[in-house]
């Protein structure tokens, strides 16, 4: 072989050497950098199949609720997400790839060092990014790890390019404009945090993520089951006294944002927002309060917290703050450190209505009324002063009334023309607007609770005869014999119409009803009414009673109803609905709509009365020229108050 020969193989073989040495150092995975490890899953090199579009998930730190996750994942573009982390490995990565699905990569950055905040190829990574999540863990990581360096700005620039970032635990709290740092190594209890809200344990830290979405929120997370509501208001308080500048004003003040640990939220950059759960998960936004002696060393005291639960069927705006349909609201006050929910619930109750001057009524009979009045309210006044809610108060108020014979509901239910009691009643939810009703009932000894059995226990708003009697029975409730509700009253009115049709009823009840709303310190609304209907009554006729919209109604944010009267025109006029329409689209205050409903059902002929209650738990009796019975009581006024004659005022 020439030496020209064995040269140009030698060439060739180093060449080829060379180049394999190429493909190798090519290939080789990229699994760390300066202060930093990286794990990747997918194919990076593919690229994004749609378009990507701004917001921000807020996850509350359990497990994930995925169809706000795949709303990040959409809104990334199906591309290439990046995640951060200071502790774990790969399992926010995994978890998304092989569960939420509908990505084409994700790689993580595992930071073990502040110098990686500062890697050119990182920030490159974070800067093709279609997505962004910051992982759980320890906040304090990320504030020491990552403020005031290029990933910092890095990260801002990700959302001002109008793409998607998000965050579980550690990386929801540091996602608003202020956020408790942890930087003390612990995690402080709400306890602690309203000891000394000022203290040096309340590690509070600005100057980090800049969004103007987020420029008024202060986040947190693992909330309900943590009981966090104490340290967020305190994380809020505190925030607002270190952003306090005598130079600059503020166009809104800083509100928190907690988030349950089985729920989270996603923010639109419009700032439309959705809470997503798995179970009954809310966001919880905390805002307003008076805050007194706030000072370095003193517990915290502030009045008038407003909280409003945000839930699944919720809506919400992050910019307005605007709560459609909220899950509750509630005011708390924290008094030397110590955090209350004050009591805020109304209930009002009706037992009829009739001709009623003051002479029709003995003594006894007018002290009789007033006492099953009072009782009923008692009834409702131990749920609701527990804590309870207004649907649970109705129905309490209602058992009473329908045990007591001298109203029409239960004992002492009138008496159809064929000798037999058809018993009806409806009950309905503001807050969820789930109702359930039964009619001509006749073995059930309290029909309000067939009837909330309707709500809870099947996916039917009424039942009725028969079909009602037997779903009764099957689920356990009281059955009597029919003649428990006879009384001799009752009978002799059926005896007095037989002989003449036109003296149907004793005017004094002429229209028996029993009813009531009531509003809860959630502020959620509630609606229940029970009859026996007309005495006389033929062919299975039906009142307004357990027609929802009718007789019964209640909706969150605008009002609750129950009515009395010659049924065939409130059902003709909706009045129960129409009552809550006037609020809702007329703005009407609940006296004016209840006074002019109740003139509308006059107007074609309809006599009687309705109570409603405001979503402020303001009680309203309209009575169209009759008396009713009526009785009302508050946690503002903790008094019983009845009335029966159309000009007299509740005592």
């Amino acid at each position: 072989m020439s030496r020209r020969n064995l040269a140009s193989k030698l060439a060739l073989s180093l060449a080829l050497v060379a180049l394999s040495f190429g493909h190798a150092a090519q290939a080789a995975p990229w699994k760390s950098g300066p202060g930093y490890k990286t794990f990747v899953i997918g194919d990076e090199k593919k690229p994004t199949p749609d378009p990507v579009t701004g917001g921000f998930l807020l996850s509350g730190g359990g497990d994930w609720a995925l169809d706000a996750f795949r709303w990040f994942t959409t809104h990334s573009g199906h591309g290439h997400i990046v995640v951060l982390r200071a502790s774990g490995t790969t399992e926010t990565q995994d978890e998304m790839y092989k569960t939420v699905k509908g990505v084409t990569s994700i790689r993580t950055f595992l930071f073990t060092d502040r110098k990686a905040s500062y890697d050119a190829k990182l920030l490159e990574a974070v800067k093709n990014a279609d997505g962004i999540f910051l992982a759980g863990g320890d906040q304090s990581n990320y504030v020491r790890m990552w403020k005031g360096t290029p990933l910092n700005a890095a990260l801002d620039a990700h959302v001002a390019a109008n793409k998607p970032i998000g965050g579980t635990s550690a990386g929801l709290a540091v996602q608003g404009s202020w956020l408790y740092g942890a930087m003390d190594g612990g995690s402080i209890t709400s306890p602690e945090a309203m000891n000394d809200p000022m203290g040096a344990a309340n590690t509070i830290e600005g100057d980090f993520l800049h969004s103007e979405l987020m420029s008024n929120i202060v986040t947190d997370s693992h909330f309900g089951i943590r009981d966090r509501l104490g340290r967020l208001i305190a994380f809020v308080i505190k925030a607002e006294a270190l952003r306090a500048s005598p130079n600059k004003r503020y166009a809104h003040p800083l509100v928190g944002l907690g988030i349950d640990e089985e729920a989270a939220m996603t923010v639109e950059t419009d700032g439309t927002a959705k809470v997503y759960s798995n179970l009954d998960g809310h966001a919880w936004l905390v805002q307003g309060g008076e805050v007194h002696d706030l000072a370095l060393g003193k517990k915290l005291n502030v009045k008038n917290v407003s909280v409003t639960g945000i839930g699944k069927a919720s809506t919400f705006n992050i910019r307005t703050l605007e709560v459609g349909q909220p899950s509750f609201t509630r005011t708390y006050d924290v008094t030397d450190g110590v955090l209350t929910q004050q009591k805020h619930w109304s209930l009002a109750i009706h037992g009829g209505a009739g001709v009623i001057d003051r002479g029709d009524l003995t003594r006894a009979k007018d002290a009789a009324y007033r006492a099953g009045l009072a009782e009923a309210l008692k009834a409702g006044q131990a749920v609701l002063d527990k804590g309870g809610s207004s649907l649970d108060a109705v129905e309490a108020a209602l058992k009473p009334l329908e045990d007591n014979p001298l109203f029409n509901a239960g004992k002492g239910a009138a008496i159809a023309a064929d000798g037999k009691t058809y018993l009806d009643a409806a009950i309905m939810d503001g807050g969820t607007m789930k109702a359930g009703a039964v009619a001509s009932i006749t073995r059930t000894k309290n029909p309000i609770m067939a009837a909330r059995a309707v709500m809870d226990k099947t996916r039917h708003v009424f039942l009725a005869g028969e079909g009602a009697d037997a779903f009764s029975l099957q689920q356990g409730l009281e059955q009597v014999d029919p003649s428990y509700f006879h009384t001799p009253e009752r009978e002799q009115m059926l005896v007095d119409w037989k002989k003449d049709h036109t003296a149907m009823i004793n005017p004094t009840h002429m229209y028996g009803t029993v009813g009531a709303v009531a509003l809860d310190s959630d502020g959620h609304l509630a609606a229940a009414t029970s009859t026996g209907g007309l005495t006389g009554k033929q062919w299975g006729r039906i009142g307004d009673s357990p027609l929802i919209g009718a007789g019964t109604y209640a909706r969150d944010g605008d009002c609750a109803v129950s009515a009395t009267g010659t049924g065939e025109y409130f059902i003709r006029d909706s009045a129960a609905r129409q009552v809550c329409d006037r609020v809702r689209w007329n703005h009407e205050g609940i006296e004016q709509a209840a006074y002019d409903t109740i003139m509308s059902v006059g107007s074609i002929g309809g006599d009687g009365g309705l109570i409603a209650m405001g979503a402020d738990g303001k009680p309203a009796f309209a009575i169209n020229d009759l008396g009713m019975y009526r009785g009302t009581i508050s946690s503002d006024s903790p008094v019983i108050q009845t009335a029966i004659y159309g000009d007299e005022k509740l005592k």
